[in-house]
């Protein structure tokens, strides 16, 4: 009789949890893909009336998601310690766990950006501070355990480098490239000066290892060949450090001066540019690739897969990267620029969105991956 009368609780509870065995760290990628089209529309050198509102609903459907996820992967975490551990094992999937600390920072971003406007300064400022340094932390902690667990307990053979081994890395650019937006609600002074040098060092910190990857990368592709199909979209990742850099540049250059000794804030202002725009001709340079071989792939047969979403994010920073420049050289250029990647970025997050939503709901990407 008690069973009867209690038929669908129990069962229900248990798919609940059966549903996020298969649940990884790259879903976060989606948070980031999201939160990255309110952010770099913020501060497009082009507005209209509607799109700081638009920007905002998508800031909040993007920390909706952030939360549900978090909750979904505590589930995971506590119900299936065994697939969690062997995601931490798996040389093609640990390297995601730099996607929470990327996912935290980029909708801490968005709050402060357009997320005040309904939640009020106070608020904002509250919510980017804590998911800024809980992101950061957790960002410098994957920056070393990842490549750590790489040396040690991976087993890698040379065909298996990817672009995705960037992704723990990466994760401190993100926190030197949305950290100056906190510089101005410090105490002048000391602390203003501390913190805006830590995000230099994190700039200094995630390039170096970028550029000790990178070639590891290429050499990769052109001694391997292609990635596999499903892969392929995974190149676009490479633009996350290049766009993501030049941003973190120009965004030392907005606030340096007033915080840091007149000599200094005009460094900044010019390496913003000295360094912004070689490294944004090479990130087109890497997106004519990537795009080449993703035309190649998709002829090929490639379907959908969560690596569309590294179509979203990567090709953000690229958007703020250039509305960085547009800003610093005072060139057309950039700011067009800036407003065709975002195009684009609007265009392949609303792909990524409806593929991912379709593929939830007939429960295809959450299902055991196949042998």
């Amino acid at each position: 009789m008690v069973t009867a009368a209690h038929p669908h609780s129990v069962p229900a509870t248990a798919v609940r949890v059966a549903a996020v065995r298969h649940l990884g760290p790259n879903w976060y990628a989606s948070v980031m893909g999201t939160a990255i089209v309110a952010n770099a529309g913020a501060t497009l050198p082009v507005q209209f009336t509607g799109l700081r509102t638009a920007c905002t609903v998508v800031w909040a459907l993007s920390s909706v998601m952030l939360v549900a996820l978090l909750a979904a992967r505590a589930l995971h975490w506590v119900h299936h310690r065994d697939q969690a551990r062997a995601h931490l094992l798996d040389p093609a999937v640990a390297p995601f766990y730099g996607c929470l600390s990327m996912a935290m920072l980029a909708v801490g971003a968005g709050t402060l950006l357009v997320g005040q406007d309904w939640i009020g300064l106070d608020a904002a400022l509250a919510v980017d501070t804590v998911l800024f340094v809980v992101g950061t932390v957790i960002g410098l902690a994957a920056a070393v355990a990842i490549p750590y667990l790489m040396v040690v307990r991976h087993r890698i053979e040379p065909g298996q480098a990817s672009p995705v081994w960037l992704l723990p890395v990466v994760a401190p650019m993100v926190s030197a490239a949305v950290g100056p937006l906190l510089v101005p609600h410090l105490p002048a002074g000391q602390a203003q000066e501390s913190f805006l040098l830590a995000c230099y060092a994190m700039f200094g910190l995630s390039l170096l290892a970028t550029l000790v990857m990178l070639p590891v990368i290429f050499a990769r592709l052109v001694t391997a060949g292609p990635l596999p199909l499903v892969l392929t979209p995974t190149l676009f990742l490479v633009l996350g450090p290049l766009g993501q850099s030049t941003t973190a540049a120009n965004k030392f250059a907005d606030v340096a001066g007033g915080v840091l000794p007149d000599s200094y804030a005009h460094g900044f202002t010019a390496f913003a540019v000295l360094y912004g725009v070689p490294v944004m001709g090479f990130a087109l340079l890497w997106l004519a690739l990537a795009v080449a071989l993703v035309v190649r792939a998709r002829r090929k047969g490639m379907g959908f897969a969560m690596t569309w979403w590294a179509f979203t994010f990567p090709v953000g920073t690229c958007v703020t990267g250039a509305e960085g420049l547009g800003k610093h050289t005072g060139l057309a250029v950039f700011d067009g620029l800036a407003v065709l990647l975002y195009a684009v970025l609007v265009t392949a997050w609303a792909v990524a969105s409806v593929q991912t939503a379709r593929g939830l709901f007939d429960g295809r990407l959450l299902a055991p991956p196949a042998r």
